[in-house]
């Protein structure tokens, strides 16, 4: 049986996921990263993206964060997000629509302050078609 440590992804909103992991993924403010059980004590923030875990028993689970930060300590993991969503719960449609605006009102950047909303939508379209396409690489194995 492989080690394991407690795992808690939460957001404003909810606890998304709370159980024994083998594993986590996700993307750092300084890159990728996998926490194993035994990981030395961390906290560090996350980019929006895809969070996968390695449940207890081997499962793969993925989520989407739009950004947050990952506490590492001796018996827990803790992803404290401001979105979350499973995976599963993504809406493709909804995110490449979300990009066309987004990379439109980019090109037409009438003030500073619109092209920047712009770009951080942009940024988290890109996000959540990148996890879309992980679990899609998931499912294909």
């Amino acid at each position: 049986m492989a080690m394991t440590v407690h795992c808690d992804i939460v957001s404003a909103e909810e606890e998304i996921f709370s159980g024994l992991i083998e594993f986590v993924s996700a993307t750092g403010s300084l890159g990728d990263l996998g926490v194993y059980p035994g990981h030395a004590p961390l906290l560090t923030e996350l980019k929006p993206g895809p969070v996968e875990l390695r449940k207890q028993g081997g499962e793969d689970d993925v989520f989407y964060v739009s950004g947050g930060f990952l506490e590492v300590q001796p018996h827990k993991v803790i992803v404290l997000a401001d979105t979350a969503l499973r995976a599963a719960d993504l809406n493709e449609a909804a995110a490449m629509e979300v990009q066309k605006q987004a990379q439109q009102a980019m090109a037409n950047k009438t003030s500073e302050f619109e092209y920047s909303k712009a770009a951080s939508q942009l940024a988290e379209a890109v996000a959540q078609l990148r996890t879309l396409q992980q679990v899609r690489k998931k499912v294909a194995r």
